[in-house]
């Protein structure tokens, strides 16, 4: 059963890509309503997870399970049946994203307490592998249900799975909670959620509001406010949702920039490839589904030998050439033109995949080695939450960098056509060739031309950002990525306490090796 709601939330979380090109002719959203789609349910996951799984460890983690389940279902229900605009389809993605965030953390906490110690490695190894099937599902299943009905049955094909989920829950999973009642972190949570919103609609509304105009820079300046204020928050509250000071151990910080930039590179990749194959290409969205399928390949290939050359050359090493595989991989697709052979653009993923399974495993050990074994939980989350953020920001930027591009390369290729039309055309690529479809047959067919040529140039442009930024994060984990637990190059930057407590993580074997934090003697459970 537990299995089974990770299954539905990864679905949940990776489908809606490939259904963009018909949400987008169907409901005529615009660019930026459809990273809204995909960014209303990342934002909304990695806002909550914190909470949600300090929530469920406090008040009972099979209730909040099944609450997300019902929050989940109920905004699925209402978007297979009653969403009618993209504005509607929006929100219930965002209610979705809630229900996710109490349901993931409260899986996996479940499973680390039910299970005896010589059965949890198994027990947690079988999650993740099931984490990664529910990702790969997604697509196909939500291509094969567009090749016979139309965009809502999307959601509706989950709904039977959320219900069983539901009914098993209620006879088959234990109740557990932690053994200490932390207080929650309201003001925690708020400035979190204010932060990451804020900043990502700025990167959304750039392109039709302008990078400089004055809405984006205020709502943008509140974003990087209240992520200041977020952090000071965190520094000095006695029990806090998110611990800033494990970002000064470099094993914590670099590792969770690596996964964070690792899924902006995928889900921002993502969001344009399902767009390009079917309304550049015109493939079926199933047919675009299976062509995306060598990236998962790629990233389970690679994933489960990337321990053993870490072992060999060490993490900083094998991270690094990663990443820079990834930044290479999005160079090799970028080349990919409108009557380009599907050979070169796979060329790239493929390569991009296998960067991304050799960088996440031994960043992901990492990173949870670091944490001190009270706060396992907040490394989990952590580990979640870089993941949601990282794929927000790669829709955001991937999606604006293209928006703004193809506004621009059709300036010069729409002063004909009404201004209704022309706000069509520019809101989106789907909008376009809808537009060429109902004019003339010459100026539509030039439409057509036009509006591909800019939205490949705009996909051109992304991917050289996305390199830069990539290859950047590579360069990073060169330098500063430790090799263990304690190689920490910034360990001068820690006082000898904290430096005393890192130091006992590789001593000692385990994530802190039972010593708490400095911070933590005598103030008992935080």
């Amino acid at each position: 059963m537990l299995c089974l709601s990770l299954v539905i939330i990864m679905i949940g979380n990776t489908s809606l890509n490939v259904a963009l090109p018909s949400l987008s002719e169907q409901l005529r959203a615009t660019n930026s309503q459809l990273q809204w789609m995909v960014d209303g349910y990342s934002l909304m996951f990695a806002g909550l997870l914190f909470g949600a799984a300090n929530f469920g460890d406090r008040y009972g983690r099979k209730g909040i399970l099944q609450f997300g389940l019902l929050l989940f279902g109920g905004a699925t229900g209402y978007a297979a049946f009653l969403a009618d605009g993209a504005g509607q389809l929006i929100a219930a993605r965002v209610v979705m994203g809630a229900g996710a965030a109490m349901v993931m953390p409260a899986t996996l906490s479940i499973i680390t307490n039910i299970f005896p110690a010589e059965e949890r490695a198994r027990a947690v190894a079988i999650w993740a592998g099931v984490s990664g099937a529910g990702a790969a599902i997604g697509p196909l299943l939500s291509g094969l249900v567009l090749e016979h009905f139309e965009w809502s049955a999307v959601f509706a094909v989950n709904l039977p799975f959320v219900l069983l989920a539901l009914l098993l829950g209620a006879s088959m999973v234990p109740r557990s909670r932690g053994e200490h009642d932390s207080p929650l972190d309201i003001v925690g949570a708020i400035l979190s959620a204010v932060a990451l919103s804020s900043i990502v609609y700025a990167i959304i509304e750039a392109p039709s509001r302008g990078w400089l105009g004055s809405s984006t820079m205020a709502v943008g300046s509140v974003g990087l406010l209240a992520a200041v204020t977020f952090v000071l928050w965190e520094l000095h509250v006695e029990h806090p949702m998110l611990d800033v000071r494990l970002f000064r151990i470099a094993g914590f910080g670099i590792s969770s920039l690596i996964l964070t930039m690792t899924f902006f590179a995928l889900m921002g990749m993502f969001f344009s490839m399902t767009q390009m194959l079917q309304l550049v290409w015109g493939y079926s969205p199933l047919e675009a589904a299976v062509r995306l399928l060598p990236i998962s390949a790629g990233v389970m290939l690679a994933a489960p030998r990337s321990a053993r050359l870490a072992e060999r050359f060490g993490k900083s090493r094998v991270v690094a050439a990663g990443m820079w595989m990834v930044a290479g991989g999005i160079l090799t697709a970028s080349v990919t033109r409108v009557d380009s052979s599907y050979l070169v653009l796979i060329t790239g993923l493929f390569v991009m995949a296998l960067g991304m399974g050799t960088a996440m495993s031994p960043t992901t050990d990492l990173l949870m080695s670091t944490v001190p074994r009270k706060q396992s939980g907040m490394g989990s989350a952590m580990n979640d939450t870089t993941r949601e953020l990282g794929g927000s920001l790669g829709v955001a930027v991937f999606g604006s960098v293209l928006a703004s591009r193809y506004v621009a390369g059709l300036s010069g290729a729409i002063e004909t056509f009404p201004d209704r039309a022309q706000e069509g055309i520019t809101g989106s690529l789907a909008g376009a060739l809808r537009v060429a479809g109902g004019a003339p047959d010459a100026p539509g067919r030039a439409l057509v031309v036009a509006a591909r040529a800019a939205w490949m140039d705009g996909f051109r442009l992304s991917m050289l950002v996305a390199a830069v930024v990539v290859g950047a994060a590579g360069l990073v984990a060169w330098r500063f990525l430790p090799d263990t637990a304690m190689d920490l190059p910034l360990a001068e930057d820690l006082s000898a306490d904290e430096l005393r407590w890192a130091e006992n993580i590789s001593e000692v074997g385990g994530p802190g090796g039972g010593v708490p934090h400095p911070g933590e003697a005598g103030q008992g459970s935080r």
